[in-house]
């Protein structure tokens, strides 16, 4: 709920940067606040995730995205992420999120963001993030058709392909039984 706020404000301001391709490169430039640190004082890993929202935000709305989804009525949602750390964020310490599309396949589009601070990298991520309707999860053909071709050299890398596969659940439409506690 505390980033409710900083998104909005990020709705609002990434309106008036510089427009971008959605395949080109967003970074927004943030700072730590005291809602994004734990008791060790450094962001909290949880928050990592939550703060590239905006960066993926910034990139949708300073590239026309954002208002084209809208209006067809499509939502984006997170349905994979891994990430890596390398150093903290702290308290009070400027930084930004760089963002990017790496790639798609027939059930996702692949984000890379990553937390850069003084030209080093804090953290990096991948997401795998589809886009819905009411209708149900909207078709590369049609994300292609409203939002324009990729560049014929965005290839995903193979080792992203095995990561979906090995770390996917089965469809809503199957069961996922939980066994672990009886």
């Amino acid at each position: 709920m505390h980033l409710l706020f900083r998104t909005l404000l990020t709705l609002f301001i990434s309106r008036r940067r510089p427009r971008l391709s959605i395949w080109g490169e967003s970074s927004l430039p943030l700072r730590v606040l005291p809602t994004d640190i734990d008791i060790a004082m450094h962001v909290n890993n949880g928050m990592y995730f939550s703060l590239m929202d905006l960066g993926r935000f910034d990139l949708m709305i300073r590239s026309g995205t954002w208002s084209q989804m809208r209006r067809r009525g499509w939502s984006p949602v997170a349905n994979g992420e891994t990430i890596s750390f390398r150093k903290s964020l702290t308290l009070g310490q400027r930084y930004s999120i760089e963002t990017r599309i790496i790639g798609f396949d027939e059930r996702a589009i692949y984000f890379e963001q990553r937390m850069v601070s003084a030209g080093e990298i804090y953290a990096k991520a991948i997401i795998a993030t589809r886009l819905v309707s009411r209708s149900g999860p909207v078709s590369n053909e049609d994300i292609f058709a409203a939002l324009g071709e990729p560049p014929a050299d965005l290839v995903l890398p193979e080792w992203i392909h095995e990561w979906r596969l090995n770390n996917s659940l089965p469809s809503t439409r199957r069961p996922a039984p939980h066994s672990w506690v009886r």
